[in-house]
């Protein structure tokens, strides 16, 4: 039996490349989508000629606490087992705090903090009961060093940060690791829709003189469920080519 992963945020440029790295692992993948927009769930699927034994499309709000925990608890009945998640979903809504509606905040929060409950807690007993899981958060370099314009977000990954080292060490005397991965600037559709001299501005403030691939996040990822990720818990993976070192 293949091993069950899900990713919420499938659909996005990072949540893309670590559906198909997983899928490439031998993972069956549970991939989130949100509540209505089934049929661009259904394009991206297409798009990336995934079969059906492969990835699991699945309806789910992720800000919705009374959802995820009865629509969750179904899919472990049916599953019977989940063995990996990958908090994975995230939003934007930028701007200088001195302007920002609390609706801004508050959305963003929602998002990309509160759904680490509402995905994980309704998942995390079984993995500890079992005695084996993997949880892997997707933070951001912004929520190490905090970003001009972005209280809100920059708040939020940080905010995951503190919440994996908790359970990490709730989960680590059930054989259940907990982790992080924050990465830098990436070559997502949205970022390389940047304006030229904006992204040249981004990648000089880079050591490396270049985004990181989607692909690379999702190697990481795969590091980090895999074997090779068994003693690791806690720890948050710097995946910015050196653009935040601490």
């Amino acid at each position: 039996m293949n091993k069950v992963a899900l990713i919420t945020g499938s659909k996005g440029g990072i949540g893309s490349a670590i559906s198909s790295q997983l899928v490439a692992d031998g993972y069956r993948v549970i991939a989130t989508y949100f509540t209505g927009n089934h049929q661009c769930a259904l394009d991206w699927f297409n798009e990336n000629n995934f079969n059906k034994d492969q990835v699991h499309l699945f309806e789910l709000d992720v800000t919705d606490t009374e959802q995820c925990a009865k629509r969750l608890g179904n899919l472990l009945e049916q599953e019977g087992t989940i063995d990996v998640v990958i908090n994975n979903a995230g939003i934007t809504r930028d701007g200088m705090f001195k302007k920002m509606t609390y609706q801004s905040w508050d959305d963003v929060l929602q998002t990309n903090l509160n759904s680490l409950f509402n995905v994980t807690q309704p998942l995390f007993a079984a993995m500890c009961e079992k005695g084996d899981g993997r949880v892997v958060n997707i933070s951001s370099v912004n929520g190490l060093k905090g970003q001009f314009g972005q209280a809100n977000y920059s708040a939020a990954k940080a905010g995951m940060i503190g919440f994996s080292k908790a359970l990490a060490a709730e989960g680590a005397r059930s054989g259940v690791t907990v982790n992080v991965i924050a990465p830098g600037y990436t070559a997502t559709p949205m970022v390389e829709e940047m304006k030229p001299e904006v992204l040249e501005s981004i990648k000089s403030s880079i050591p490396l003189k270049r985004l990181a691939k989607p692909e690379e996040i999702a190697k990481a990822v795969s590091f980090l469920v895999g074997d090779g990720g068994a003693y690791i818990t806690g720890e948050t993976l710097n995946v910015n080519g050196g653009l935040y070192m601490h």
